[in-house]
């Protein structure tokens, strides 16, 4: 049945402006009621957030520990990461946090990461993969991959392989293990092609690079569900819409200068991250799915990034990761 909520919600999803600013938040906010009752507890739970120094990580971190969780901050940075530690327990007196320092493009530090939060934490229920690149000037990780794309896909995938076991032990529980991947309506203008994925030297645009890694990100992520659906583990991405973050600020300030009165805050932003993160209803019960505003969402708004979205090109790009990864194409 159509409600007057799903008619309001569609007129916006039918613009950008309307939906994606501080504009579509609010008025979802007020019409699906959702501060209607709080979130439950995540007391016992142990969440890992990477990016977590400023914008949306920094919010979610903040928001997880405050409903109980272990807050895990994944930064580059030590010293903010120290930084921010200190601001939350400001924030949320008696929060339960530590620090794992690691670079998300960094094969390596991913896998020294997943074993020191293991050695740690017998099991992590909430994954959120929300660091990232976007660089005007094309660099390469360690490993030689294009940085946008070692940052906002191949890590990642390496981080979740190597925390699978953690991830299986809060699986087996209920509500089930979480991996939360924090996308960007970019990735809406972009096909998904894996041999364009790594932008070359020339003719290299940053904010292309980032929307087409955003586009294998959303499409692992619904990869990554089939195949963990069965070892209890929710896999989710979700789109922030657009949201005042120091990292707008740094990328795209004409962006930002044109937008500004109408740009999301971090919290608004963050919102349906953490909804996700702790909600016991739909985000537990599905896994593959793109929300923005608390909503399930189409991952297509084009035909011809819709025709391009095809098995045999899902597989060329999950070779593909195996490949640069050093992981097996077959997970355990």
């Amino acid at each position: 049945m159509t409600t007057f909520s799903d008619i309001v919600d569609t007129a916006l999803e039918g613009t950008l402006v309307g939906s994606f600013t501080r504009i579509g938040a609010s008025v979802r906010r007020s019409l699906d009621a959702w501060d209607s009752e709080p979130l439950p507890s995540l007391e016992g739970r142990v969440a890992v957030v990477s990016g977590a120094t400023s914008g949306l990580g920094l919010v979610t971190a903040q928001r997880l520990a405050a409903l109980g969780a272990h807050v895990c901050i994944l930064a580059r940075d030590e010293g903010k990461a120290a930084r921010v530690r200190t601001s939350i327990l400001n924030d949320v007196p008696g929060a339960s946090l530590t620090i794992a320092r690691g670079d998300t493009g960094h094969l390596d530090d991913m896998r020294r990461v997943a074993r020191e939060i293991a050695a740690r934490h017998e099991r992590v229920d909430v994954l959120v993969h929300n660091a990232g690149a976007l660089d005007a000037e094309r660099t390469v990780s360690p490993e030689g991959i294009e940085t946008t794309v070692a940052s906002h896909v191949v890590g990642p995938l390496v981080l979740t392989r190597a925390l699978l076991p953690c991830l299986e032990r809060a699986g087996s529980s209920r509500p089930p293990a979480r991996v939360l991947w924090v996308s960007s309506g970019g990735m809406y203008a972009e096909p998904l092609d894996t041999s364009r994925l790594e932008m070359p030297h020339r003719g290299y645009d940053g904010v292309v690079a980032y929307a087409r890694a955003k586009r294998a990100q959303v499409t692992l992520s619904e990869m990554l569900a089939e195949r963990l659906a069965s070892r209890g583990i929710v896999v989710h991405a979700m789109h922030p819409g657009w949201a005042d973050t120091p990292g707008v600020a740094r990328s795209l300030p004409r962006f930002r200068a044109m937008l500004r009165p109408l740009l999301r805050t971090p919290n608004e932003g963050a919102d349906t991250l953490v909804w996700l993160a702790a909600s016991r209803g739909l985000a537990s019960t599905t896994t593959g799915r793109f929300w923005l505003d608390r909503r399930v969402r189409a991952i297509h708004k084009l035909s011809s990034t819709r025709a391009s979205d095809t098995a045999a090109e899902r597989e060329r790009l999950w070779r593909w990761l195996a490949t640069v990864s050093g992981e097996p194409e077959t997970w355990p």
